[in-house]
């Protein structure tokens, strides 16, 4: 759902698409990269909200994970998108179930309106805050687990892709791995749960050991400390016979089977299993290690394919199970203790699943603030927000010695350049201090940069030779100073600039010094992508190879931003990192004390990895200094 609302953001605020070539005369005004990156937030935002429920959880998962600039009118603009994509889920999911009008349209029950309602409440003891934070730390744990799986699966299936070559044939790899996942599943499901013996509808009395019964037991007491769901799978196990007498009490032999409950349900209702309350025995330690090795393997393949799968379900599933399993271990330790032991009725492998969900969901996401109120919010289960917020912050913490969130390591892996809110560079195991660098010491150099007039073929040859996505634009100053900065343009402009004939004036015309009056106008220039490129490449070849056409310059002072930003060589490496980032720039352009462009800045130029390269020589020179300063002070010849 995250992943639609995003689609659905970025589509319906631009009107128009590549893949279906149409462009309509609506929403111009939101055709550039903010407006189309808000709506893609909103969307995200809007996609959580309806799935879960959870409108509040919608705005914050924006603000804290999508969105790289923030703002108090994006925060009531996502807000009242949340609000619309919840409304409208529950008022369908009011009526309708399956595609079929079942009445009580308007309807808002919390059955439906809350996905997993929590409907039995704990009292929290001071001491449930120990397995609290084991349960916070196995999440950090298996989340990097997690993480590291993934992104290891994710560099395998890309590097094979890669040796493919053959279009279709990569088409149809991409299309048969979710097939060999889907088999695969259905296949374990079926035939898991054989191993496994079926489990009688255990109840627990007080005169017994408060172990799970190893046999049927002839009195069953429909006491709510020992009880069995109703909706479990019996699978092939054999159904008994169940005699009432009077109001209490029942007698049964029913059998059914712990993994196919799990497994033969969707996630979410397998989720509403871990998370039941009072349902202490329900499942034993083999059947959840065996689901939990399981899931977590299938979970983390699924996460990458070509066809976009859920990754929320899974993980709170994964996190429901080892969260069930300490619960279980705390019970089998200390005994079964019922909802009248006040003081240790917290003592419920049902709570410790839902803690446990929490916590593998930080571990992964890293999540903090948006997880807190999505769990609330999809539970409703208030008095477990501190557990829920020790584990989440436990799961954070230790995770992050790990890993990098599985978000911001898939963009690594996908070579998307993400910049973090700060700079954290590190050499030799130290920390290095960003401000006792220069924005020359990261920057590239020598730059390409382009004259005011600059013939045909030489801008031809320049997108020819290079890659580049912008190019300062420099003339002689009155001082004489060759390439002093005017302003910056970017590739796409000049390629449209190329394609239109009619701007070419030849190099010996007279040039007017006077306002320059741009022939075409900004929504020509402004384009994302270039609709015919091949065409586009065939007539730069033109243009390097006819001699006219050197001969022939294109006025760029129309078509520069003149609003670029650009820094001098000495200023602070850091502050260069927050500038950049802070006001999301593409390129920055580095000047000397004459306003002389020197160099260029881009986003690549200010990852963690290309910083560190950068400035490793540097910091070796200095480290060498410092062990032998005279020795050095005699090469520079200082006396």
């Amino acid at each position: 759902m995250i992943h639609m609302g995003s689609l659905i953001g970025a589509g319906l605020s631009q009107c128009k698409s590549r893949t279906l070539k149409f462009t309509l005369p609506i929403f111009e005004r939101f055709r550039n990269p903010e407006d189309r990156r808000n709506f893609i937030s909103a969307g995200s935002a809007a996609g959580v909200a309806s799935a879960f429920g959870a409108p509040v959880g919608g705005l914050l998962f924006a603000m804290e994970e999508v969105s790289s600039f923030w703002s108090m009118k994006l925060s009531w603009q996502i807000f009242f998108c949340c609000m619309i994509s919840t409304f409208t889920t529950d008022l369908f999911n009011s009526a309708f179930q399956a595609f079929r009008y079942q009445g009580n349209f308007g309807l808002f029950t919390s059955d439906k309106y809350i996905l997993f309602q929590v409907r039995k409440g704990l009292d929290v003891n001071i001491l449930m805050f120990f397995p609290t934070v084991i349960i916070g730390v196995l999440g950090g744990v298996l989340g990097g687990l997690f993480v590291f799986c993934n992104l290891k699966l994710a560099r395998f299936r890309r590097a094979k892709l890669a040796k493919i070559n053959n279009k279709i044939t990569k088409k149809v790899a991409r299309l048969l791995e979710p097939c060999i996942i889907v088999a695969i599943m259905a296949t374990a499901s079926v035939f898991l749960p054989a191993i496994f013996d079926c489990s009688p509808f255990t109840c627990y009395y007080e005169n017994e050991s408060g172990k799970p019964p190893s046999d049927f037991s002839p009195k069953c007491l429909d006491n709510p400390a020992g009880s069995t769901e109703k909706e479990v799978s019996y699978y092939t196990c054999t159904r008994g016979i169940v005699v009432k007498e009077g109001e209490n009490i029942t007698f049964s032999n029913d059998t059914f089977s712990q993994v196919a409950t799990l497994l033969f349900v969707t996630g979410e209702e397998a989720i509403h299993h871990l998370f039941s309350r009072e349902t202490h025995w329900e499942f034993t330690f083999g059947p959840l290690f065996t689901v939990l090795i399981f899931y977590f393997f299938m979970a983390c393949w699924s996460c990458g394919p070509s066809i976009s799968s859920g990754l929320v379900v899974p993980m709170l599933y994964i996190g429901a199970l080892y969260g069930r399993i300490v619960g279980l271990i705390m019970v089998t330790l200390f005994g079964v203790h019922s909802t009248d032991d006040i003081y240790w009725a917290w003592m419920d492998p049902g709570a410790f699943a839902l803690i446990g969900a929490a916590s593998f969901f930080g571990g992964v996401s890293r999540l903090t603030m948006s997880l807190t109120v999505i769990m609330m919010e999809i539970t409703n289960d208030i008095q477990f927000l501190l557990p829920i917020m020790v584990a989440i912050m436990v799961a954070k913490w230790v995770g992050d010695a790990f890993t990098h969130p599985i978000y911001h390591a898939l963009l690594e892996v996908k070579c998307i350049p993400f910049l973090d809110s700060e700079p954290v560079i590190f050499h030799d195991g130290k920390s290095i201090n960003l401000e006792l660098h220069s924005a020359a010491d990261a920057m590239a150099s020598p730059p390409t940069v382009l004259q005011c007039r600059p013939t045909v073929s030489e801008l031809a040859h320049v997108l020819l030779d290079t890659a580049y996505g912008g190019f300062p634009v420099v003339e002689t100053g009155p001082l004489g100073n060759r390439n002093e900065f005017k302003g910056l343009i970017n590739r796409n402009e000049i390629c449209v600039l190329l394609s239109y004939e009619s701007i070419f004036e030849r190099s010996d015309a007279a040039q007017d010094d006077e306002v320059e009056i741009p022939k075409l106008d900004y929504q020509t220039i402004a384009v994302e992508n270039l609709e015919n490129p091949e065409v586009l490449e065939e007539c730069l070849h033109q243009y390097c190879e006819d001699d006219k056409f050197q001969h022939m310059t294109v006025n760029l002072k129309p078509y520069v931003n003149m609003s670029a930003p650009c820094i001098p060589s000495t200023f602070s490496l850091h502050r260069t990192y927050i500038i950049f980032r802070t006001l999301g720039l593409r390129h920055l352009t580095v000047v000397d004390h004459e306003n002389c462009v020197v160099g260029m800045i881009s986003r690549k130029d200010l990852m963690g990895f290309k910083i560190e390269e950068s400035i490793a020589p540097i910091l070796k020179r200095r480290q060498e200094a410092e062990r032998n300063p005279v020795e050095m002070t005699n090469n520079s010849g200082v006396v």
